[in-house]
Parts: structure tokens; sequence; C-alpha cells
């Protein structure tokens, strides 16, 4: 008696241990599709025919969006004027855009619409294949928040988005 008792709370236990990941990610696909629908309303192009790349740096982080065909010049372009408004709007204290996007209690954001005007420098530039943003300060509570702030967005975004690398982007570039 005692035996099947104990086999049946391991194959319960085991029961419940192997739903937490499918629920989990049941969960991350519904927030990705609310965070794509929401995306569609503030980003002009579109997200599935783009890549968001999160690299975290010593002094902030690059955050590049390109498109996945090279060819796509309409894309490109959309993508340049977003990132090149975002990148003022983000100077002046701005982040309502993903806010909208993101929730207001995405991690890192508080500190972030919180900061001294001019204590994280946000700098754009054109990509071949899209743009960049390359955020930077000498705060290590604000270099702490966009980390935490492109962790979210990399679960956010899923599939249309990947973790950089130092190696890839030149410091001061």
């Amino acid at each position: 008696m005692r035996s099947s008792f104990v086999i049946a709370v391991a194959v319960c236990c085991s029961a419940i241990a192997l739903s937490a990941p499918a629920a989990s990610a049941a969960s991350d696909r519904a927030r990705q599709a609310e965070v794509s629908m929401r995306g569609a309303k503030v980003m002009p192009f579109a997200l599935e025919a783009t890549t968001h790349i999160f690299t975290k740096t010593d002094d902030g982080g690059v955050q590049e969006v390109v498109a996945r065909n090279p060819q796509d010049t309409a894309q490109i372009r959309l993508i340049r004027e977003h990132l090149r408004q975002i990148a003022q709007e983000f100077r002046n204290g701005d982040f309502a855009a993903p806010a909208q996007i993101h929730g207001m209690a995405m991690p890192g954001l508080a500190e972030l619409k919180h900061a001294k005007p001019g204590e994280v420098g946000v700098r754009y530039q054109d990509l071949d294949n899209g743009g960049e943003l390359r955020y930077s300060t000498r705060n290590a509570s604000l270099v702490a928040a966009l980390h935490r702030w492109f962790d979210a967005q990399l679960s956010d975004h899923g599939a249309d988005a990947m973790a950089g690398h130092l190696h890839d982007h030149k410091m001061g570039r």
C-alpha cells in the first residue's frame, strides 16, 4: 500500500514538472503574440520581416533592427525612419513607444524613464540592412536597467529577436 502511494505521488510530481514548461511556453507564445499585435501599431515595419538584435555592453548596449531580406528596401527604409524617431524620443526621456508595446511594468523601463536628461546617450546609425541604436551611460544602475530592458525585449519578441555578441560591435563606433 505504501509503495503504491509513493509511486502515485512520484507520477503526480513528474506530471506537474513536465507540464510546467509546456504551460510556460504557451504563456510565452501568448505574450509574444500580444506584443506583436501592439508592436504593429507602433513600429511601421513588419516584425516578421525583421530581426531585433540586442547586444549588452559594459556601458549599455546596442539594439539593431535588420531586414531578414537584405533586398527589401521598403522594410529597411521603415526600420531606419522608426529608429531615428525612437532615438530622438529616448534622448528626450520619452519611452512611450516601448511602454505601449511591452507594457508599463517592462523590466528596466521605469529606471530609464527617470534618468536625468543626457544621462543615457542614444546614438542612431544606419546599417546596410537596417539600423541600430547604441545606448551608453556611466551610471551602473542604468546599465543594469538597460540590460534588464534588453532581456525583456528578447523574451517578448521571441523568434523575431536574438541576443547579439559584444565582439560584433566595436566600442565607440
